[in-house]
């Protein structure tokens, strides 16, 4: 598992990947943050947010995985934040390292993972659309 704590693993290469791959939303204002939880509340949807950085060696390592998951579960809403990008917005939700995945339901989170552990995040989502299917039945 890799995680960053600060500019860790930074090759300047950071145009090699794309955390926006997928079904992946990129939130570049808090706006479009506010967009997309409403858009999610509304459908009735679980949220990923993945707060990362591009200078980030295992959020690199993570954004592939993080796409693919975004189409094995269509039924989520997957949403990239970039720390560098939204520093403000990403120390409001206390973000020490990055990756950092947090699962939001009603705009309310469920759980966080830190890190890049690609099993552990995959195991989180099944467990809550387990729960969640529970809940809705």
């Amino acid at each position: 598992m890799g995680i960053c704590f600060g500019k860790c693993g930074g090759h300047g290469d950071s145009d090699d990947i794309d955390f926006r791959a997928g079904n992946v939303h990129a939130i570049t204002s808090k706006e479009s943050w506010n967009e997309k939880i409403a858009e999610a509340n509304k459908d009735g949807k679980l949220v990923v947010a993945n707060f990362s950085a591009s200078w980030c060696g295992p959020c690199r390592m993570m954004a592939p995985v993080y796409a693919e998951l975004s189409e094995k579960y269509p039924s989520l809403m997957f949403l990239a934040i970039d720390v560098d990008e939204l520093m403000d917005f990403s120390s409001s939700w206390d973000i020490r390292a990055t990756p950092t995945f947090f699962f939001l339901k009603d705009g309310q989170q469920l759980d966080k993972l830190v890190g890049a552990n690609k099993p552990e995040l995959e195991n989180k989502l099944n467990m809550l659309i387990e729960s969640s299917s529970q809940f809705s039945k």
